[in-house]
């Protein structure tokens, strides 16, 4: 192996359990997650809470310029800050996560968040989680993975998930709604859309357990 350590993607749709596995995969190699999806999130968050217009481009030119945005190891998911206040449970929302389906199709936010995913990774020895890890970020990548899971499994983990963090009464059938048209979003926008590279491994985990999805990836890469 060239010093240069691998690159390993994980790309997939809402709720398939990319961020979980992600990081268990990177605790195990001794590798950096990269969790892009909490910074679209992040993004997207700072965009409600400016209140501006996402079709303003000199809006959003302005609110890029500005964006001071950190992620930071946390368990099973990445600390985000931004402009200094951490937002990790305020960016896991369901709304929050409509919002950042929204600003990812912009030109604008996508050149700006890819630029600094593509500085972050450029040593390897990362796991990079996302919806175009694999096919525009890190196309070189050593391994790429699409993990997907039926809409219907996506949304009781996305509903468990939300209970654990406090949520309280959530109703799964909206969370289902959210997630078939976040799906239909991701895969129809013309910039990056959600589809798996052509050298991607799929992995189907509607009925597969969060460990053997671990170890699937694990048996499959060759990292020192």
């Amino acid at each position: 192996m060239s010093e240069k350590k691998a690159i390993i993607t994980v790309d997939g749709p809402s709720g398939a359990g990319k961020s979980s596995i992600s990081t268990l995969v990177a605790e195990k190699l001794n590798f950096t997650y990269l969790d892009t999806g909490a910074m679209y999130r992040a993004v997207g968050l700072k965009v409600h809470r400016s209140k501006i217009d996402e079709k303003n481009k000199k809006a959003m030119a302005r609110l890029l310029d500005n964006l001071d945005l950190s992620l930071a190891p946390g368990g099973l998911e990445t600390r985000v800050f931004l402009d200094g206040e951490e937002v990790s449970s305020a960016i896991r929302t369901p709304e929050t996560a409509m919002i950042a389906s929204r600003v990812s199709a912009i030109p604008a936010v996508r050149k700006k968040l890819t630029g600094l995913q593509k500085r972050l990774g450029r040593a390897g020895g990362i796991v990079a989680e996302g919806r175009d890890m694999g096919t525009v970020v890190f196309p070189e990548a050593d391994y790429k993975f699409y993990l997907d899971a039926s809409p219907d499994e996506r949304a009781g983990r996305r509903v468990k998930q939300l209970r654990q963090n406090g949520a309280g009464d959530v109703n799964r059938d909206e969370i289902l709604k959210q997630i078939i048209k976040r799906d239909q979003n991701d895969s129809a926008r013309e910039l990056s859309p959600l589809k798996p590279a052509k050298d991607a491994t799929i992995i189907d985990s509607t009925k597969m357990k969060k460990d053997d999805v671990v170890k699937f990836i694990l048996d499959r890469v060759n990292v020192v």
